[in-house]
């Protein structure tokens, strides 16, 4: 069994506290982190080997925005999830800009934020149903602010990238996009988890996309589900 290790940037202490205790009941956790703000966060995940970062966005020296922005300029492997009582809007889509994996209200369920961190260290993305309707609405204001010829381009491309993807990637593709991993993915459509993996890779090669979080932002923005 893989064990990862998770850091916290939270400046409530009894936040941290509780979070801390979450995941420290969870075995697939060895290493826990603890920072009070973004400062002293930047500088564990810089001398420490860190999977995981759950972050907070309203920290008193930089924000969890710009927070996230660093640590994945210097970390690419590094895993983000926004934790944050934040939901607006402009918050959503520079987080995951920045590069965030997934993002969470601070009404989650413990154990739910400890799957979604599992299944976000296992490479799949996860929105909060706000988050997708979010994504949603700025394509659609980017798609007003072009021209009718370039409109017509981009709708000829979005069929062109639809009709590629087959019945089967569609569904992994829908799958993805409720931030499942490749396990789950294999159990709810009864295949191998090998078929899984090829399905995955031919949807992130025709998306012309690197990661599972874009393939997962196309499909929300281009209406390929």
């Amino acid at each position: 069994m893989k064990k990862y290790s998770i850091l916290i940037i939270e400046d409530h202490s009894l936040t941290r506290f509780g979070l801390r205790t979450a995941f420290e009941s969870d075995k697939n956790f060895s290493k826990i982190f603890e920072a009070a703000n973004a400062k002293q966060g930047i500088a564990i995940a810089q001398k420490e080997v860190i999977d995981a970062v759950i972050m907070d966005l309203g920290l008193p020296d930089i924000n969890g925005i710009e927070a996230t922005k660093i640590i994945k300029e210097k970390h690419p492997s590094i895993k983000v999830v926004i934790l944050s009582s934040h939901e607006q809007e402009e918050d959503v889509l520079k987080s995951l800009h920045n590069g965030a994996n997934a993002y969470c209200t601070k009404d989650i369920e413990p154990d739910k934020l400890i799957d979604i961190t599992k299944s976000i260290l296992e490479g799949a993305a996860w929105f909060d149903p706000k988050v997708a309707q979010y994504v949603l609405n700025a394509a659609r204001r980017t798609e007003n602010q072009v021209n009718e010829q370039t409109i017509s381009a981009n709708s000829e491309t979005n069929k062109n990238t639809e009709s590629n993807l087959t019945v089967r990637e569609k569904q992994v593709l829908a799958l993805i996009v409720e931030g499942l991993t490749n396990n789950e993915i294999a159990k709810k459509l009864d295949v191998s988890i090998n078929t899984t993996k090829a399905h995955v890779c031919n949807i992130l090669q025709k998306l012309a996309v690197n990661d599972r979080t874009q393939a997962a932002i196309k499909a929300l923005k281009d209406n390929l589900i």
